[in-house]
């Protein structure tokens, strides 16, 4: 089965249709799969819903297809730095499905897993609970969070082999194992494809029996907030 393809949108054609669901790896700027990103902008592709810790910043990740609109409804934790997100969700112009951090990442596992649903204290008494199942057990009260079943999951790697087996590089690995988890399909970008038996199976974060599609790219090494001191007089 081939799994390496030449480019990304080559490794996208025939999975993408108007208003499917994807699953995207990723933190603020951190291992996220942006010539996968790129490519749906190219190809047009509207009416998305995104499962994805955030949305970018404004001009990169996601933030590129908030511009054009082609994103309807985003399922996040976190706004962070995308101006443009914001101003699409208060003006009502996106939708967006509010998630605390570790239950995205576990609806995005469950979902992988074959997990329907599952029980969490995270969010009782807040927005987050509205419209939610609540049981109890052992006198505490949970509320009912429902697994992620994605039509298309993409996320950034470091290294992959050909048959899929792949290795994200230190705080990179953030929501990808899930993400890749979570989707009929899973569309990998690394950085590097060796040979293989190459990789030690000891290290492996994610087996490719989840990957469906590689592409090897060169990234781009973006930093989100750049914090530096004043050099010190000598």
């Amino acid at each position: 089965m081939k799994k390496v393809y030449a480019n990304a949108a080559e490794a996208l054609d025939g999975l993408l249709h108007d208003g499917m669901l994807i699953a995207a790896g990723g933190f603020g700027l951190c291992g996220i799969p942006e010539l996968l990103l790129q490519a749906i902008k190219d190809a047009g592709t509207k009416d998305l819903t995104f499962a994805s810790n955030n949305a970018g910043v404004d001009d990169f990740g996601i933030g590129i297809l908030l511009q054009t609109k082609q994103v309807k409804k985003m399922i996040s934790s976190y706004v962070g730095e995308n101006a443009e997100f914001m101003r699409q969700y208060l003006s009502g112009e996106l939708e967006l499905e509010f998630n605390p951090q570790g239950t995205l990442a576990e609806r995005m596992r469950a979902g992988g897993c074959g997990i329907p649903g599952f029980y969490t204290k995270t969010g009782v008494g807040t927005v987050i609970a509205e419209g939610k199942e609540h049981k109890d057990f052992n006198g505490e009260t949970y509320i009912l969070e429902e697994g992620i079943f994605a039509d298309l999951s993409i996320v950034k790697a470091w290294k992959a082999d050909d048959t899929g087996n792949l290795i994200f590089r230190k705080t990179a690995r953030n929501f990808n194992p899930p993400a890749a988890m979570c989707g009929k399909v899973c569309v990998a970008e690394v950085e590097e494809i060796v040979p293989r038996g190459e990789l030690d199976p000891d290290q492996i974060h994610l087996p490719g029996i989840y990957v469906h599609r590689i592409i090897q790219g060169a990234h781009e090494k973006r930093i989100e907030q750049r914090t530096t001191r004043k050099r010190e007089e000598s």
